[in-house]
């Protein structure tokens, strides 16, 4: 209930945005009312791409209608008895929404407690304060700009409708000359004096229809220029318009989203993208009817002028700008894995941001996805390829767009892609199949205005790097990262910079190690002044040493550390696996220094009392972590390092409780008030007979680790532990 509490805090723009998360699809009251069961739930726990979960969110659902009945029957008096069935509505409306497809209720609320935390969270803070200002003076001039354009098409329509009933009149009078004419013509059959005076009466009539009609179709060739000129500067406006959604808001959430495969925040905002793209389309659909009418009324009454090349460009400059807000609005959702391994099942899904609005649902299109190579890619974007030629061949590559009446989304679920083989190009110079990158090329055919405008739409993934095997997800990640990392807006496929300055490479750097740990908790000035030493060969312990100093992509993860058989990315990546996997807690909690050397460890404890130990990454090893700690001979000593194999059979916090002369925490806390919570509890006594083993670590001499198994009852004092063989 904590977050609706902090959303109904929500001001200006933000409060807009939270409001227009709700409607029909899930009533702002349900929220409300059951705002602490709904946050209470594990709704990221469902897999909305797999069917198989869907019996979980019909659970899901049930147990939100039936609480929404309980809240129902609570409401009592006078004052709750409109509440109570306004509830027990809300019950019905959702069983029957969603009762056939209840991973779109999941579907639908992930979205809006996801977009409720973004918009707490963007209005919280100093800069996250200020970013919500920013954020909401952008969005108070795009919906500036929007009320205009709605001003200017309805003065348009009312302009329109006044020539139109102008043009009827015009044309009633045009009849009344030509019945005028015809009369005159019949006089000759009328005796003379009759004649004479019938024909002064209708010529002086027909002069001044003739003269009417003369000045009205001036008149009339005006309002056309006028109309004209008017559509000129509402289609400048929707142009204006749609450059700074297109071009501005929608490539900063790609961006967005593309910083979101390095670890970087949820690219959330596509509802609202969605929107402004629907009006977009609603006030450039209804501008390109009311272009069509006036060709319509100049065909029906043509007059001399310059009306119909106007009318042409007009209509070829609207069909143009649908024609671009509709092939920029197919895009991709959810990317398929960056990282794509061969015979792997992934999951991928597009969507039209104008679907619902231009009725393309009621066609459903069908999507096909093929995989291209950096070379094909470029092709295609510089229209030098109209056939999309694949590199490999991907299964279950067919989907038809399906439109979810509740979200109003027209989008495309690829769930089980599998890519059976890949055709790799000739690598140049030290390239390794790692740093080739390949993307998924989504294509359809959408039909607008019952097949009157048809259109061949494609999107390109973000860079993909093909693997066959696991030990290559580590180079390939290093390719993923840089690309995302550095990437430039508009670019070539796929260039990026060789070199970047580092601490461009230390933002990169900093935001996979917060997403991989799942932790505000990133890496200090310290551990980045660590990690240049290492890139760099260096010794200097100042950050503003290394403040202008690039880095390439070969010192990166091509060529290996001074004395080492790894690169400094393998290096890292392999510390990022290491804490993910086995240490993450420790980290958060403060207790793993991790990005220290032997000399630095040596000089931090030396002043330290007896047994106090610390927690280092290895140098010499990927993926591995050691112990350092000071002897009563005040000599620094180190474990050989652990990896995830040796914590795979005992864990860190249970081998540091087995090793007596580990005292205090550096700089000075005792282990067990750092680490007891972590300890697996004592086994229990012997059952049936059988006394339970226990495995336990001591160390020797050597200083390497070893573990023994020991009883589960205490050993006898007489007892000594000895190391096991090398």
């Amino acid at each position: 209930m904590a977050m609706w509490i902090q959303a109904q805090q929500l001001q200006g723009e933000a409060l807009h945005q939270m409001q227009a998360l709700y409607g029909q699809h899930f009533p702002i009251e349900v929220r409300h009312y059951l705002a602490q069961w709904i946050e209470s739930q594990l709704w990221d726990s469902v897999e909305l791409d797999n069917p198989s979960e869907e019996a979980k969110a019909k659970r899901l659902l049930d147990n939100l209608v039936a609480e929404l009945q309980r809240k129902a029957q609570l409401q009592g008096g006078e004052d709750g008895f409109l509440l109570k069935i306004k509830l027990g509505h809300y019950a019905n409306q959702l069983k029957s929404t969603y009762d056939r497809c209840p991973l779109e209720l999941v579907r639908c609320i992930k979205h809006i407690l996801h977009s409720e935390q973004r918009l707490v969270q963007e209005a919280s803070g100093g800069s996250g304060g200020q970013a919500m200002d920013s954020l909401s003076q952008r969005h108070q001039q795009i919906n500036q700009a929007f009320e205009e354009l709605r001003l200017a098409t309805q003065e348009t329509e009312n302009e329109l409708r006044k020539l139109q009933h102008s043009q009827e009149y015009f044309i009633i009078q045009y009849q009344e000359n030509l019945r005028i004419q015809a009369q005159l013509s019949s006089l000759s059959s009328v005796p003379a004096a009759e004649r004479t005076q019938r024909e002064t009466t209708l010529q002086s009539k027909r002069a001044t229809v003739e003269a009417w009609l003369t000045r009205e179709a001036s008149t009339l060739q005006k309002y056309r220029l006028d109309l004209s000129e008017q559509h000129q500067k509402t289609l400048a406006l929707l142009r204006k318009q749609q450059t700074l959604i297109l071009d501005e808001e929608l490539i900063q959430w790609k961006r967005r989203q593309q910083l979101a495969g390095n670890g970087g925040p949820h690219e959330g905002g596509l509802d609202v993208l969605q929107s402004w793209c629907e009006k977009l389309a609603d006030l450039i659909w209804q501008n390109r009817q009311q272009i069509r009418r006036c060709e319509h009324l100049t065909q029906q009454l043509p007059l001399p002028g310059p009306m119909e090349e106007l009318l042409s460009k007009l209509n070829a400059d609207i069909t143009d700008i649908i024609s671009a807000l509709v092939t920029s609005t197919f895009i991709i959702e959810k990317q398929p894995p960056q990282v794509l391994k061969t015979q792997t099942k992934f999951a991928a899904t597009v969507r039209l941001l104008v679907g619902g609005k231009l009725n393309v649902h009621m066609n459903p299109p069908q999507v096909k996805a093929v995989i291209v190579s950096e070379q094909q890619a470029k092709a295609l974007l510089k229209n030098e390829s109209t056939h999309s030629e694949s590199s490999g061949e991907i299964l279950n590559n067919n989907c038809v767009m399906e439109y979810h009446q509740a979200t109003g989304t027209l989008s495309a679920h690829f769930r089980n892609m599998s890519l059976k083989r890949i055709k790799r190009s000739d690598r140049r110079g030290a390239e390794s199949v790692t740093e080739e990158k390949f993307t998924v090329l989504f294509e359809s055919q959408f039909s607008v205005g019952g097949n009157e405008l048809v259109f061949h739409v494609k999107t390109l993934s973000l860079p993909v790097v093909v693997i066959v095997h696991g030990s290559q997800d580590n180079n390939a990640t290093a390719t993923v990262l840089w690309d995302n990392a550095f990437a430039e807006p508009g670019r070539v496929p796929f260039i990026v910079p060789d070199k970047v300055l580092w601490p461009q490479l230390c933002e990169a750097l900093d935001m996979k190690y917060k997403a991989e740990m799942h932790s505000g908790r990133g890496l200090s000035e310290d551990n980045l002044v660590f990690l240049a030493q290492k890139a760099f060969t260096s010794s200097s312990n100042n950050p503003e040493d290394y403040r202008n100093m690039t880095i390439s992509w070969a010192q990166f993860n091509r060529e290996s550390l001074p004395g080492r058989n790894f690169t400094f990315w393998q290096w890292f990546d392999g510390v990022v696996e290491l804490m993910k996997k086995h240490l993450k807690p420790h980290w958060n909690d403060g207790a793993i220094l991790g990005f220290v050397n032997k000399q630095q460890a040596q000089d931090m404890l030396l002043s330290k009392p007896n047994g106090t130990f610390l927690l280092r990454f290895s140098d010499s090893e990927i993926g591995g972590i050691t112990i350092a700690w000071n002897k009563y001979d005040r000599l620094v000593w180190n474990l050989l390092p652990y990896t995830t194999k040796d914590f795979s059979i005992r864990s860190l916090a249970d081998r540091i409780s087995d090793l007596n002369h580990l005292l205090f925490l550096y700089p000075n806390r005792l282990k067990d008030e750092v680490f007891a919570k972590y300890y697996t509890p004592p086994l229990s006594k012997a059952v049936d007979g059988y006394v339970k083993p226990q495995i336990k670590q001591v160390t020797g001499l050597n200083k390497k680790p070893v573990l023994e198994v020991y009883p589960a009852e205490e050993l006898p004092h007489s007892w000594t532990r000895q190391p096991l063989p090398p």
